[in-house]
């Protein structure tokens, strides 16, 4: 199947040639002649099945085919994501394949100043990419309204979900038309999931192009058994290995990130960190600098699991096992992405090996064991633990000033220190 067959307009088919588009993933098969003719859709795809173009293609296709006559543009489209990320990334989607429709975009998200985001709402749009919390604060503004919006799409619900943006989503659904059309992706669908898309959906068509909560099968996954002590020694060792120009690592904690940043940089090795305690500007230049290859390993925690999309990514390193079976399918598939070869190597101490084993009961299948490498479980003995602080002190005992030696334990006085 090519994207001709799919019957897209001519300077989209331009533009995707340019990108090096040619064969349309199965989502964008399925899911474009549903959009096209401006019917609602539930889509369930993982993270680097080319969700982004099934939805980005159609909406620059229907909404180029129905040119607004005013004179200034107003929000015909919104693309609602949870990350700024995402966000960055959906718009940057947008810019590509609609580069000859003459169309406009912006994207909006917090944690930046808004001047530059009003002005170019100001100047008129019509297509939106927004997180929530920014978007509703521009409509309280009164910068933003939602009343002529003809599409509406959701992406990454069940993200948007556990990072408690429900409440936000439902006062944006309320503020929508009636009357529109509305596409709404997910990764997984739990029952809240489903739940949800019944409020926003009518009569959808169903799109599901993989199993829930599977790894994609480009992807090679490998388990290092290793002691907590030596993973830093681990990761040192797999990055003498020339053919890895970049890996993104994904650590458990924003504390963790740092410190082997740290590490690495102590090596010789060029890495930062990307987390929720980075300003944006920080994250976003980290992002640029590992795109372009001058930062060889960015290290995240999972707020980033979704929203990084590098092209050719091939390596991921699982640092810490996540705790949540679901995060590491997200975290994994930041590689082996549109069909390419991915690497994943996960390092598992003692204490994660439950995780290990509810992560291979919900991808099904066993991750197979790297064997021999130079830092084998129980290679690091054991350290003893320090005595607790108050018995290192130095005994308090009163002082004979005409002496000046310590009295007697039985001159001691107070009921703290008195000896019975």
């Amino acid at each position: 199947m090519s994207f001709e067959s799919l019957n897209i307009m001519e300077p989209i088919l331009r533009a995707l040639k340019e990108e090096g588009y040619t064969t349309p993933t199965p989502i964008q098969a399925q899911a474009i002649p549903i959009v096209l003719k401006g019917t609602d859709l539930l889509g369930c795809a993982q993270t680097g099945t080319g969700k982004t173009a099934a939805f980005a293609i159609p909406i620059l296709q229907l909404l180029s085919a129905k040119r607004s006559n005013e004179k200034k543009r107003h929000i015909r489209s919104i693309i609602v994501t949870p990350t700024r990320e995402l966000a960055i990334q959906i718009g940057d989607s947008f810019k590509a394949y609609g580069r000859f429709c003459g169309l406009t975009h912006t994207v909006v998200f917090g944690g930046v100043k808004q001047h530059a985001q009003t002005q170019a709402l100001q100047h008129g749009v019509d297509i939106l990419v927004a997180t929530p919390g920014r978007l509703l604060d521009l409509m309280n503004q009164g910068f933003i309204t939602l009343k002529q919006i003809e599409i509406f799409v959701l992406d990454e619900a069940d993200r948007m979900l556990d990072m408690g943006f429900i409440h936000d989503v439902k006062k944006i659904i309320a503020a929508l038309p009636q009357k529109r059309q509305s596409l709404f992706f997910s990764a997984t669908m739990p029952p809240e999931i489903v739940k949800l898309s019944g409020t926003i959906l009518f009569k959808p068509e169903k799109v599901e192009v993989t199993p829930v909560s599977s790894t994609a099968e480009t992807i090679n996954q490998f388990i290092y058994f290793v002691d907590k002590g030596d993973k830093n020694a681990l990761l040192l060792e797999i990055l003498k290995n020339p053919d890895i120009k970049t890996v993104l690592v994904f650590t458990r904690t924003k504390h963790g990130a740092d410190k082997v940043v740290k590490v690495l940089t102590r090596n010789n090795i060029k890495a930062q960190a990307i987390h929720g305690n980075k300003a944006q500007n920080a994250r976003q230049a980290a992002l640029n600098n590992f795109k372009a290859g001058s930062t060889r390993v960015l290290v995240a925690t999972d707020i980033a699991a979704r929203g990084i999309d590098v092209d050719e990514l091939e390596y991921v390193i699982n640092f810490d096992i996540p705790n949540i079976p679901e995060t590491y399918v997200h975290r994994i598939g930041r590689t082996g992405r549109a069909g390419n070869r991915g690497i994943a190597y996960s390092f598992c101490d003692a204490e994660e090996r439950p995780y290990l084993k509810d992560i291979e009961k919900l991808i099904a299948r066993k991750i197979p064991v790297v064997e021999n490498h130079p830092f084998p479980p129980g290679n690091t003995p054991p350290q003893p633990k320090p005595a607790p602080e108050h018995q290192n002190r130095p005994a308090r005992r009163p002082v004979n000033a005409a002496t000046g030696e310590h009295k007697p334990a039985k001159q001691w006085y107070g009921k703290k220190n008195r000896v019975r």
